[in-house]
């Protein structure tokens, strides 16, 4: 013990004569502070080995006080000693607490301050294999989790000739709630695609993730055709939005699975998990490869951008709510066509909320102005462009949301 650090804590300091005798006797540097003065004593002398403190302080207050010199470096052993109140010592050692009582031998004082330590670095060490080993069944968990979300997404995406499609997805943590999705529909004369975004981000996003993104393809693979004399309090058919040219003439063949997909989806999230606080923003588009015409509904969503051939773009605006809100919510269909080297660009919020080192947002006019620079370009090559320039902008922040990106072109005449 010689050259150890003995902290004696006493109201008022200097009436422990026997038990600093003791100390010295064994090679302690005894020093002493009231409570109050704990932290500023512990900070001149350093961080001490022993912590002695009178009982009469109370259980309460002494846990406290371990529990702020904790952070100090080292390992620190609190014992407890009688001040003329015998039942506060009780009270002490029934709270956990190791304790010396007079006459304070200083042969016996050493051998309780030694087991003392030795059973509080055991403490300790086994404290640190539990918490090493739940660490390590956590990021196994995480691992399979993030295994299990990796095969929710698709391992290639629609290729219908004339047409590329491109994705990226990289999540904030192993696990995201952001997540896309490509598939055949109405016997492969349409093709789905999915950009959804749910709140929050980590297990709990991850989990709806998984429900949401299996309610919309389920869904919509089937559900058959839906004509317009059908009437759906979901569906305001009537307000279709146009926001390009050459809308198709009708609506009805891929109209079906788009409308049952997002309304069926979000009436269940609303109606079983609405406690749950979860919903999802979603770009869902139903594309006939034939034509070019892009049936859609955008559920509270970031505008994609539809970039034309001549460098023209529109924002394909929300058409409804996100999903999960309100059971009864309406949505109307929005539709487009796509003519030969216009491209769509999906993409959820962690693209124009990126943030630099010094917290500024890579915003929507940054976003425009590298999808514009790409017109003609493949979609492969625009979201290239797209990494680059947020990497560029994030440089050496941490990545604070999910980014997910899909990009559409027709390339045939």
């Amino acid at each position: 013990m010689t050259g150890s650090i003995a902290l004696v804590v006493a109201e008022p300091v200097g009436r422990t004569p026997e038990l600093d005798e003791a100390l010295r006797n064994e090679g302690f540097d005894v020093q002493h502070a009231t409570a109050g003065e704990l932290f500023a004593a512990a900070a001149h002398c350093g961080a001490p080995d022993v912590l002695l403190v009178s009982a009469s302080l109370g259980l309460e207050r002494i846990g406290k006080l371990r529990h702020h010199l904790a952070a100090l470096p080292g390992s620190l052993t609190t014992m407890v000693f009688p001040d003329g109140d015998f039942g506060a010592l009780e009270s002490c050692v029934q709270g956990g607490f190791d304790y010396v009582v007079p006459p304070f031998l200083p042969g016996l004082l050493r051998t309780r301050v030694t087991s003392c330590s030795e059973r509080s670095r055991l403490t300790t060490t086994v404290e640190q294999m539990t918490a090493e080993t739940s660490l390590r069944e956590y990021e196994r968990d995480m691992s399979i989790a993030h295994d299990i979300q990796a095969g929710f997404l698709p391992d290639v995406l629609p290729s219908p000739t004339g047409w590329e499609f491109a994705s990226r997805f990289q999540p904030a943590k192993q696990v995201a709630g952001d997540f896309y999705d490509g598939f055949e529909l109405v016997n492969g004369t349409r093709i789905g695609f999915v950009v959804a975004d749910v709140c929050d981000k980590g297990v709990g996003a991850a989990l709806f993730m998984a429900l949401i993104r299996t309610l919309l393809r389920h869904t919509a693979e089937h559900t058959g055709s839906w004509d317009l004399m059908d009437t759906d309090p979901g569906v305001a058919a009537a307000r279709a939005v146009d926001t390009g040219i050459a809308a198709p003439p009708r609506l009805s063949v891929g109209a079906g699975p788009l409308i049952q997909a997002v309304v069926g989806t979000n009436r269940y999230l609303a109606r079983n998990h609405l406690r749950q606080g979860y919903f999802a923003t979603l770009f869902f588009g139903v594309l006939d490869p034939m034509t070019g015409a892009l049936l859609y509904i955008n559920g509270g969503h970031n505008p994609p951008v539809l970039l034309r051939a001549d460098g023209e773009r529109a924002l394909l605006a929300p058409t409804g709510p996100a999903v999960g809100m309100l059971p009864d919510s309406s949505y109307a269909l929005g539709h487009t066509t796509l003519d030969s080297e216009d491209t769509l660009f999906v993409y959820t919020d962690g693209v124009t909320e990126a943030r630099d080192p010094d917290g500024v947002l890579f915003g929507t006019e940054r976003m425009l102005t590298v999808v514009e620079q790409r017109t003609g370009e493949s979609a492969e090559t625009l979201l290239a462009a797209m990494d680059g320039a947020l990497a560029q902008h994030v440089g050496s922040a941490e990545q604070s949301d999910d980014i997910t990106m899909l990009a559409v072109r027709r390339t045939g005449g």
